[in-house]
């Protein structure tokens, strides 16, 4: 699937002079200290638990690391570009930092299908771990995006789970629902079944309650009730759809060149650590919420039938093929994929 990214006019001129400008710097009241001041742009609402959990956190870890020397001013959903306009603002300077998902970069990063989710391959968040860091996954990506001219970092790695209005007892049943999906994945919905379209995170919610879609996955959990959706689909379904880094930090190359040493290497040190703290973090939280949802919300988790989960790891196969086309290093991604789920007895 191409998407086809452009700039908003209007946000453009908008941030004109930040194009011309680069980073600023101000002077702060101690005249021996220099305060770097970026901007990041984030494909999240404010509401979304990553948003302080992730966007958040790293702002205010990058200050306090930095003794107040790098001040990151954030901007929610919307509020600068579309989700789509974040990589090329980055990639462009416009801003020096944004927070997206490689579901919208997958026609500037070969690789990004991939980060997205892994459809049909991983049973357990640890198997994604071993091939992102063991397996060399997050430095394939990092080579990719730097020839954009931008640095990127998975913010976490977690499984992307549907939310449906009603439950599924064959592949036919899945094969009627509608579901709301993204990058990779809609490709992967599609081809295990079920009819997957593009809705934009804010208005999923209008989407299920007025019926355009049956189900909907937004992250895990925790994302799809930041969003409310469990007041409108009670069901939260397993297994995932796939497993992988729906969410990252991505910054300008000539941003983080023009930093001072120091604050650079505290900005590489700070977000690779942020990717293991904020996983773990990340999963404990998914079983207190699905608790919680359970307790509160009457929401049921489900599995799907072994049907659906067959075809699930035969497409899942197919695409893996597909995107090894994509490019070298996406083949080379695919080549090490297999060769770990064969060790796991997953494939032959």
């Amino acid at each position: 699937m191409t998407l086809k990214r452009t700039f908003s006019g209007m946000a453009c001129s908008t941030l004109a002079a930040l194009c011309l400008a680069g980073p600023a710097t101000v002077f702060a009241e101690d005249a021996d200290k220099e305060v770097i001041h970026w901007t990041l742009q984030a494909h999240l609402p404010p509401g979304s638990g990553s948003w302080q959990d992730s966007v958040v956190a790293v702002k205010e870890r990058l200050y306090e690391r930095t003794d107040g020397r790098l001040d990151i001013k954030l901007h929610s959903a919307g509020s600068l570009f579309d989700a789509k306009e974040i990589f090329p603002a980055v990639k462009r300077g416009v801003i020096e930092i944004g927070y997206t998902s490689p579901a919208y970069l997958m026609s500037y990063i070969p690789t990004a299908g991939l980060a997205f989710s892994v459809p049909g391959a991983f049973q357990n968040v640890w198997e994604a771990e071993y091939f992102w860091t063991h397996l060399g996954f997050e430095s394939l990506i990092r080579e990719e995006a730097r020839e954009q001219g931008v640095h990127y970092f998975t913010d976490k790695l977690y499984p992307t789970e549907m939310v449906l209005k009603k439950p599924v007892e064959s592949l036919e049943d899945f094969s009627a629902l509608k579901i709301r999906s993204a990058g990779l994945m809609q490709s992967f919905v599609s081809e295990v079944g079920a009819a997957a379209t593009y809705v934009p995170g804010p208005e999923i919610y209008q989407a299920l309650s007025t019926g355009v879609v049956d189900g909907a996955h937004w992250g895990a959990a925790q994302e799809a009730n930041a969003l409310s959706l469990y007041e409108v689909a009670k069901y939260h379904v397993r297994p995932a759809l796939g497993i992988g880094g729906v969410e990252a930090f991505i910054i300008n190359d000539k941003a983080l060149a023009a930093l001072p040493e120091d604050i650079r290497e505290i900005v590489v040190e700070t977000l690779d650590e942020h990717f293991w703290e904020r996983t773990n973090e990340y999963l404990y939280q998914e079983t207190l919420m699905l608790k919680q949802l359970a307790d509160t919300q009457n929401v049921k988790v489900i599995e799907l039938p072994d049907d659906v989960q067959q075809r699930m790891w035969k497409v899942g196969a197919e695409l893996r093929a597909e995107e090894a086309k994509k490019s070298d290093r996406a083949a080379e991604a695919v080549e090490r994929l297999n060769g770990f789920l064969r060790s796991l007895g997953r494939i032959d």
